[in-house]
């Protein structure tokens, strides 16, 4: 099982992701918990260069291929093999972010970037997405005042975060038997509830 928490900057996922595994662990399953980009040699060298403030020239079409880039080999050198073991692969962000940034957020063409993801991922798509929805202002400052990694995508005008999250809305409503929204602008452990809830209802209604 495929299962990604996807949101705007700030809204936790990082937060709320590893104690996710943990709940699933304790249920009896085997979890590979991962981010992207990221998770293997080149994913990691491809996201140094993402979100380098020294790199702010970046192109849209560049930024979107470079995370295509990572992702394609995520999904070879990670994902696949542990689906092919039965386990559950739990990842911060994975396609769904690159339409709601690149596609939304920059205002490219959806239909093109939906093929690339096609063809990046093998047309490898999750079983269940999460949305930790917050309004872009509220998840931005948390960002700047939890002192943790405030990188290039973030520095992005106001406007551009706030079309991410129009995106987002957009592809929950496309796909509601994928998505799960959860409210993210709720104290961390509400947030954990709510998603462990939603998922052991997913997972029953599987059984």
């Amino acid at each position: 099982m495929f299962i990604t928490l996807e949101g705007p900057d700030g809204s936790g996922k990082t937060r709320q992701i590893l104690p996710l595994a943990d709940f699933l662990t304790e249920q009896g399953y085997t979890v590979f918990c991962g981010r992207e980009p990221g998770d293997t040699s080149i994913g990691e060298q491809i996201r140094q260069v993402l979100m380098d403030h020294q790199n702010s020239s970046m192109h849209p079409r560049t930024e979107t291929l470079l995370f295509c880039a990572a992702r394609a080999q995520l999904v070879e050198e990670v994902i696949k093999p542990h689906l092919a073991l039965g386990h559950i692969v739990l990842l911060d962000r994975y396609a769904d972010s690159t339409l709601a940034y690149q596609g939304y957020g920059h205002q490219n063409n959806l239909e093109l970037i939906r093929k690339l993801l096609d063809f990046a991922t093998g047309n490898l798509w999750p079983d269940l997405t999460f949305l930790l929805d917050i309004d872009p202002e509220i998840g931005l400052n948390r960002r700047q005042q939890g002192g943790g990694e405030w990188n290039r995508m973030d520095a992005y005008q106001l406007q551009y975060h706030q079309r991410v999250r129009n995106g987002y809305k957009a592809m929950v409503a496309a796909d509601p038997q994928r998505w799960r929204v959860v409210n993210a602008d709720q104290s961390p452990v509400v947030v954990q509830s709510e998603l462990r809830d939603l998922l052991l209802s997913y997972l029953s209604n599987l059984s």
